[in-house]
């Protein structure tokens, strides 16, 4: 068996999360090596071109909600290739009656509205009166919005919502821990109207903004530019085609063995970062107790087809003068959604031409994942066309199954994150990050990737963290 040069910190897994947290180590000064069980980087970040079309088969963008986003980009050198969404993308799309509407985003357009009754709006405005729950209780989100916006409220702009970003079922998602942010609006300012007001002046401060009123940001050439940029910066210390297969504590190292394009490898680290998906660590042999390995087997994984359909012409009577649209469970279709990428960043598509990008499966239909690519694209073809009143075959297209694609945050899935710190505590030197772990979007992997990185600085001086 090979054995590599000893470092200070071995990261396993080369998705967004272990590569910044690679960054941000190696920026410290620290000798670093990540090791990625594919031939490429980037786990679910992916962009292709296709006839002058710019395809993500991932993330398409990510709202800016921390200048530490901007100081990272920056020292990355990337930041210069990032571009935010166009005006029109401000405008989103809901689906009701078989009919788009569009998401109200003033007061005035509330009012006026007819996404919501007036049944729904008056209900609305019961909200600063209601009681917030009490701490210890913890609710799914669709269990919060009933009680505090009414059910109407949870059908037409949160279940679509949820799906647009889980992919996930409100009913039984837990609101603490998929939405934190809400549940300390409420238990901080016993509201969300007056959370959201005064919520919004003390962000300010901070120079932060909450997820809804930050820019959406991408690059030039997609989401996966500052995946390239950070294993380029690392050189030989990125080694892909690795798959680990077993980890041991010998005296004050960390020692991983397994298999580089199927020769035997030894790597040796003083501390180590896993950043894999959470399924994944039922694969690799711990030769020490980890709290954290069983939990982590048991977290759920909403599947995603992805289908991009690039035409040179525009294809459809809508004026596709948005962000996109979202569909809620109980208008009984297919779609999740689907993003008018053309319309939200420039050159996403050739001139006069629209690149859609449309969204299947989740928790809401898994089974969708199992047809094939024609009868995907049959399925699509036919929702746009009662939809947006399609009228054009696509010139490219591109399908993409995701079948672990977003982990999903359940009632109970404190008791994972409990696992996980207990096997921190009981391991020192052991870091486990990923987006199962503080949020889901390529934004929050880097702001927690940062956070990560001290922590691991932190026990390599000899610095006790604060519990």
């Amino acid at each position: 068996m090979s054995q590599r040069p000893a470092v200070d910190v071995a990261v396993v897994g080369a998705g967004i999360s272990g590569l910044a947290t690679a960054f941000y180590l190696q920026r410290a000064g620290l000798q670093v090596v990540v090791l990625e069980k594919a031939a490429r980087p980037g786990g679910v970040v992916q962009s292709l071109r296709r006839e002058g079309f710019l395809i993500e088969t991932g993330p398409n963008s990510s709202p800016e909600t921390s200048p530490v986003l901007k100081d990272f980009f920056q020292a990355l050198g990337v930041e210069s290739e990032r571009i935010y969404a166009l005006p029109t993308a401000k405008k989103r799309y809901v689906l009701r009656g078989g009919r788009l509407h569009p998401l109200p985003l003033s007061p005035l357009a509330f009012l006026t509205s007819p996404l919501f009754s007036w049944r729904a709006k008056f209900r609305l405005l019961r909200e600063p009166w209601i009681k917030p729950a009490p701490p210890e209780v913890e609710e799914s989100v669709a269990d919060f919005v009933r009680r505090r916006l009414g059910e109407e409220f949870l059908h037409y702009a949160v279940d679509p919502f949820v799906s647009g970003v889980y992919a996930g079922n409100p009913e039984r998602l837990s609101l603490p821990v998929a939405f934190p942010k809400l549940h300390q609006l409420e238990q901080r300012y016993g509201s969300l109207i007056r959370g959201a007001v005064l919520g919004a002046r003390e962000r300010k401060k901070r120079g932060e903004r909450s997820r809804a009123a930050a820019p959406l940001y991408a690059f030039r050439e997609g989401m996966e530019t500052p995946i390239g940029a950070l294993s380029g910066l690392l050189g030989e210390r990125f080694q892909r085609e690795v798959t680990v297969q077993e980890v041991a504590r010998e005296e004050d190292w960390f020692v991983l063995r397994g298999t580089q394009r199927d020769e035997g490898r030894e790597w040796r680290a003083r501390a180590v970062v896993f950043a894999i998906p959470a399924h994944a660590y039922q694969q690799i042999d711990f030769r020490f107790p980890l709290p954290a390995r069983e939990a982590l087997g048991g977290v759920e994984y909403a599947p995603v087809v992805v289908v991009a359909l690039g035409f040179h012409r525009h294809p459809c009577r809508h004026p596709l003068d948005g962000f996109g649209f979202l569909v809620p469970g109980r208008e009984g279709r297919n779609l999740l959604g689907t993003l008018f990428n053309s319309s939200i960043f420039p050159e996403r598509a050739p001139a006069g031409g629209a690149l859609l990008t449309s969204f299947l499966g989740g928790s809401r239909l898994p089974e969708l994942q199992a047809l094939s690519d024609q009868q995907l694209l049959r399925t699509v073809q036919r929702e746009l066309e009662e939809l947006l009143g399609l009228q054009a075959l696509p010139d490219v297209v591109h399908i993409q199954r995701w079948s672990r694609a977003i982990p999903q945050y359940t009632l109970g899935y404190s008791a994972v994150l409990a696992a996980i710190r207990r096997s921190e505590e009981a391991v020192p030197g052991l870091f486990i990050g990923g987006n199962f772990r503080g949020g889901i979007g390529f934004s929050e992997c880097i702001l927690q990737a940062r956070e990560r990185a001290g922590q691991v600085q932190r026990f390599l001086a000899g610095v006790p963290e604060e519990r």
